[in-house]
């Protein structure tokens, strides 16, 4: 193995730009789907669970698991060139294009099946891409905890609304 293999995560020179770079993507994903899809007077309107968040909760929420997840995609493309490395980054892109994919499918379209649909998409995916990330470095996998935590809830709270809204 070459150098750049043996040398520890914080010492490879060439992982720092990316670490902006990974971060950067999931923030600008969380913000940009958040500027076009606000929830809005559809979804103020909608009856919610007991257990339902205040609304201020879910961008200081949402900003720290982005940070997570970019973080541990910047761990996972520090490792060394591999198929594994390739398969855990492609599918961590996949969670990522369902997480973007969410807003628009729920808010946007004002679907909450819709909405289910790909929130049970991106829980699996996500899963999966903590799998991926497990052999190449736990770290990175267990900084996705929170993030599959936290996408169980909404997905919990996605079908309370459903159920609620007579929409099931």
């Amino acid at each position: 193995m070459g150098e750049e293999a043996t040398q520890p995560l914080f010492e490879n020179s060439r992982c720092w730009l990316a670490l902006v770079a990974w971060v950067g993507l999931c923030l600008a994903v969380g913000f940009v789907i958040g500027f076009f899809f606000k929830p809005g007077a559809w979804y103020a309107g909608l009856e919610k669970p007991v257990f339902n968040p205040p609304a201020w909760v879910f961008a200081p929420v949402w900003t720290v698991l982005y940070v997570a997840m970019g973080v541990a995609a910047w761990r996972v493309w520090c490792k060394p060139h591999s198929l594994e490395r390739k398969q855990a980054l492609r599918q961590f892109c996949v969670q990522l294009a369902l997480n973007a994919a969410w807003p628009p499918a729920f808010f946007g379209a004002q679907s909450l099946s819709g909405g289910l649909v790909v929130i049970v998409c991106m829980l699996f995916a996500i899963a999966a891409t903590i799998q991926y990330f497990h052999p190449l470095d736990k770290p990175a996998a267990w900084l996705l905890a929170p993030y599959l935590a936290w996408v169980s809830f909404a997905t919990l709270l996605n079908v309370a609304l459903l159920a609620l809204n007579g929409k099931f």
